[in-house]
């Protein structure tokens, strides 16, 4: 239904709004209006009157207010002033119909007897009583708005009311068109963010929105885009993890399915040497498995980790002392430099070992006869706080242009080297997400010819319990 609508909702609520003001202004305006004719009725009537000459008349002859004071009482009772004083008989509107208030040159009330002072609004609408040339009181007259007025002031006065009513119904209309406008401008990006993410639903990714309307709206498609962008981007990587998948499976499957299709066909014997072939086949599968359940586990933030404040350096002598002989038998030397006190990290040990074995494992497969890799471990300059861990190679290092992809799931710098000379391709994948897990950082650098620095900067305790 149309109501349904956001924009009908908003422009009956401007409607309303709007009707609710216009009314509530008019009302107010008529008040006042009302109110402020019949002052300047009962004003001019008593400035028509004679009545403040009458009254500083009275008081230079008396040198004070009382004569004034009988003048005015007079005046209300309709009975008009004494004799001599400039007023006929019934030329005053009586005591029921009008109020009169009389203050001196201070603005001190004398008439009615109560006292107290004018206020800025009486003084500013009082006639001035004028006396020798100088200001002595001020008068105030106030209509009842019980008095009925005549025919020709009720006929302005409702001229005047007729007025406000056609400008609040003029004023209305327009601000319910603008409303209207305002809602259909407000509703529009909405709209179209709606029919966007139902084809986003549908699988179109590249679907974007244009920034329009109000700042907030406007921010609202950009997350909307950027939302869509990082959706199109996950899609995109979905579809190369499969592909990447299907593909490391596909070797060492053909390789099961060849060897026992030679051996049915008696072009293979059935010997133990053939069948530890497809049982290596096996264990390279079960480790891709492995290694993809981790790195799902670890994306996914429910790796488990046991977190505790532990020391760098023994972890770094455990990785030094398990790739010594590996690194002898290549021809490779390994240096620890470890700098001296350094605050304990909040990490779970087996999973910087795990993260560490990686980095080695690498630089050992690329660095060449004669060469050194260098394990380290120092205070991070950069993130106060932090230690750093680096592992360097001399080994031919790794182009600028592949270096943001190296954390990509499966991706090999040495394009021609098959899961044979090397992992499943993840490990680096699952490095990053166990550092980020630590709330750490990770990284490489690398020139080619030059050798590569793979690194990793873990909060020390101290910084980690201020951070949780």
């Amino acid at each position: 239904m149309a109501m349904h609508k956001l924009w009908a909702q908003l422009s009956l609520g401007f409607a309303v709004v709007i009707l609710v003001s216009v009314l509530t202004v008019a009302w107010l305006t008529n008040l006042q209006a009302d109110s402020t004719f019949r002052n300047y009725l009962a004003q001019s009537q008593v400035v028509s009157s004679g009545l403040p000459e009458s009254l500083a008349a009275a008081y230079q002859r008396d040198a004070g207010w009382a004569s004034a004071i009988t003048i005015l009482e007079a005046y209300l009772d309709n009975s008009g002033p004494p004799h001599g004083q400039g007023m006929g008989r019934g030329q005053g509107m009586g005591r029921g119909t009008m109020s009169l208030i009389l203050a001196d040159a201070t603005g001190q009330i004398i008439y009615p007897t109560q006292g107290g002072q004018l206020s800025q609004g009486q003084r500013s609408a009082a006639t001035p009583v004028v006396a020798a040339g100088q200001i002595v009181g001020y008068l105030v007259a106030q209509q009842h708005t019980s008095a009925a007025l005549s025919q020709a002031a009720q006929r302005f006065l409702s001229q005047i009311n007729l007025a406000i009513i056609q400008a609040g119904l003029v004023a209305g209309v327009i601000g319910i068109l603008l409303g209207l406008i305002v809602a259909r401008s407000l509703a529009a990006p909405l709209a179209q963010l709606a029919s966007s993410a139902r084809r986003i639903a549908l699988g179109h990714f590249d679907e974007r929105v244009a920034q329009a309307g109000p700042e907030e709206v406007a921010e609202v498609g950009s997350a909307f885009n950027e939302m869509a962008a990082a959706l199109e981007a996950a899609e995109e990587q979905r579809r190369h993890m499969v592909a990447d998948i299907a593909h490391e499976l596909r070797t060492p499957l053909s390789v099961i399915q060849g060897n026992l299709r030679a051996i049915l066909d008696d072009v293979y014997p059935l010997s133990k040497a053939e069948i530890a072939t497809i049982y290596d086949s096996t264990i390279g599968l079960h480790r891709l498995v492995d290694d993809l359940r981790e790195l799902s586990l670890a994306e996914s933030g429910h790796l488990r980790l046991h977190l505790e404040p532990i020391l760098v350096e023994p972890i770094l002598m455990r990785m030094a002392s398990l790739f010594s002989e590996p690194a002898n038998a290549r021809g490779v030397s390994l240096k620890l430099v470890i700098a001296p006190d350094l605050a304990r990290i909040h990490a779970d040990s087996e999973r910087i070992a795990q993260v560490l074995t990686n980095f080695l494992a690498n630089a050992l497969r690329h660095s060449p006869s004669g060469g050194m890799i260098r394990l380290s471990a120092a205070a991070d300059t950069e993130r106060p706080g932090h230690v750093l861990i680096a592992v360097s190679d001399q080994g031919a290092g790794i182009a600028a242009s592949d270096l943001p992809h190296v954390f990509d799931r499966f991706w090999r710098a040495d394009r021609s080297r098959s899961r044979g000379q090397g992992g499943s391709g993840l490990g680096l994948a699952i490095a990053r997400q166990i550092i980020h897990l630590h709330s750490g950082q990770i990284g490489v650098e690398s020139q080619l010819g030059q050798g590569s620095r793979f690194w990793v900067s873990l909060p020390t305790a101290v910084v980690a319990a201020t951070m949780s």
